[in-house]
């Protein structure tokens, strides 16, 4: 049983940090394109980048985490939740704290990321 729960705590721990690392690079080069650009717009461009940087994160670690194909499902499913919660988390203590939002900073954005991400990592982990 705390095997499954540190299995899912490394999918998790993954997938935050592939978000953290996108929130860090897009604080740095959203400054001068303050213009909000079409949430649609938005949402497909998170799925795109949680599948490329997923994509990119199997070459770093390329075996599943989670041994078994019952929790690979579980983790697909509540893996991304859980990361969006965080990445909302983060925004609100950043709004706190007066500093710059990015979308990725609320609940949907950062799960639609973390779904697409978990997604080719469910396909492409061995």
């Amino acid at each position: 049983m705390l095997e499954m729960l540190l299995q899912l705590l490394g999918e998790l721990l993954i997938q935050l940090l592939g978000e953290a690392l996108v929130e860090l690079g897009f604080h740095a080069i959203a400054e001068p394109f303050r213009k909000p650009p079409n949430p649609w717009l938005a949402a497909a461009g998170y799925l795109m980048l949680g599948a490329i940087v997923g994509g990119l994160s199997v070459l770093a670690v390329p075996a599943h985490l989670v041994s078994t194909h019952f929790l690979r499902m579980a983790n697909l499913l509540l893996t991304p939740v859980a990361a969006g919660f965080c990445m909302a988390a983060a925004g609100a203590w950043r709004a706190r704290r007066g500093q710059a939002l990015l979308r990725i900073d609320r609940f949907a954005y950062g799960y639609l990321f973390a779904l697409s991400f978990a997604l080719m990592r469910f396909w492409l982990a061995c």
